[in-house]
C-alpha cells in the first residue's frame, strides 16, 4: 500500500495523449467505465528502466478493449512510447506501470456506442506484492467461495475491470482469515487461479498447471512456462481437481505483481517450497533484467 492514497501521489500521468500533473488525472463520476465496468487495464513492471514484455502488454490491452467492444485510439507503438515517457518523466527505473482505458460519460446507460474512449498511464514505486520473506517460505492461500465463470458468460480472455470484482471480495475474505490470498476454482469446480495470479503445482519433477480458458493466460505465466521448458522440465497444462492437491509437493503462483511466489498452504493442503520453485524464482529474476544486464543462470 502506498504511504499516501494513490490519488495524492506526485508525478506525471499520460492522459489521452498528453502528460498531466498526477492530481489532475481525473474523470467524472458519471463515466461509463465506473458504472458499467467498461474498462480494461494492464499491470506491468519496469526493471532497470526497461518495461518487461512492454509490447506484449500493450497488445493485450488493445485485445482486451476489442473484447469489450471498443477500440483504443492509439497504436501499440504509441502506447509503448507513452509508457516509457511516463517512466522517464517520473524519474523511475524500477516501478509498476498501469495503463488503463475506459468509456467516458457521453452516454449513461448500458448502451454506450458514442462514448469517448479514454486512456491513461501511471507509474509508481511498488515493491514485491507479497512479503519478500514469505515469497521464499511460501504464502498461505484460502479457498475462495466465488468461482471463475464459464467463458460463455464473460469475456474471460480480457484483462477487464469487471472480472476482478469477485477477486477483490475473495482476497478481502482471505486476508481477514489471515491468509495472503485465495485460490479460485472454475465454474465446474476445477482448479483455476488465484485472485490476481496464475497457479502451478509440482509432482515428481513435472509441473502441472490449469488450462487457461476461463481466466487470463498471464504473460508471466507464459514466461515461466518457457523458462521451465528451457530447464528441461515438463509442463503439463490440464484440468486439475481439488482432490488431486494432496499429490503435489510444491506450488507457486505467477503474475506481473506477484512475479514468482512460493505457496506453502492452500486451505487444508500443504506444500514445501523446494528446488524447482527456487530455480524458477531465480530464473525469472534473471529474465526480467534489462538486456545487457542479465546474469548467467
Amino acid at each position: 500500500m502506498a504511504e499516501k492514497p494513490y490519488d495524492r501521489l506526485e508525478g506525471m500521468i499520460w492522459y489521452d495523449g498528453k502528460l498531466v500533473p498526477w492530481g489532475e488525472a481525473t474523470l467524472h463520476v458519471l463515466s461509463h467505465g465506473l458504472h458499467y465496468a467498461s474498462s480494461v487495464f494492464e499491470g506491468e513492471r519496469a526493471y532497470g528502466g526497461e518495461i518487461f514484455k512492454c509490447t506484449e502488454h500493450s497488445e493485450r490491452l488493445k485485445r482486451s478493449a476489442e473484447l469489450l467492444d471498443f477500440d483504443i485510439p492509439y497504436s501499440v507503438a504509441e502506447i509503448d512510447a507513452a509508457k516509457r515517457l511516463v517512466l522517464e518523466k517520473n524519474g523511475q527505473t524500477d516501478a509498476y506501470v498501469r495503463p488503463v482505458s475506459w468509456r467516458g460519460s457521453e452516454m449513461m446507460g448500458v448502451s454506450a456506442q458514442n462514448n469517448k474512449i479514454h486512456v491513461a498511464i501511471a507509474t509508481w514505486q511498488w515493491p514485491s506484492y507479497f512479503d519478500p520473506v514469505q515469497r521464499l517460505k511460501g504464502i498461505r492461500l484460502d479457498l475462495a467461495d466465488y468461482r471463475r465463470p464459464d467463458p460463455k458468460t464473460a469475456p474471460a480472455r480480457a484483462k477487464a475491470a469487471g472480472l476482478y470484482m469477485i477477486c477483490t471480495i475473495s482476497k478481502h475474505i482471505a486476508e481477514r482469515k489471515g491468509y495472503a490470498d485465495a485460490m479460485m476454482l472454475d465454474w465446474q469446480g476445477r482448479v483455476a487461479e488465484c485472485t490476481g495470479a496464475n497457479i502451478f503445482f509440482i509432482r515428481d519433477g513435472k509441473i502441472h498447471t490449469p488450462i487457461a480458458d476461463c481466466f487470463l493466460d498471464g504473460i508471466t505465466r507464459r514466461t515461466v512456462i518457457e523458462l521451465a521448458k528451457k530447464r528441461g522440465i515438463d509442463v503439463i497444462e490440464r484440468r486439475i481437481m481439488p482432490d488431486e492437491l494432496t499429490q503435489f509437493s510444491e506450488c507457486f503462483i505467477t503474475g506481473s505483481a506477484a512475479e514468482v511466489t512460493a505457496v506453502s498452504e492452500i486451505a487444508q493442503w500443504k506444500f514445501t517450497p523446494a528446488a524447482t520453485t527456487e530455480q524458477l524464482m531465480a530464473d525469472y529474476t534473471a529474465e526480467v533484467q534489462p538486456k545487457g544486464k542479465k546474469k548467467a543462470a
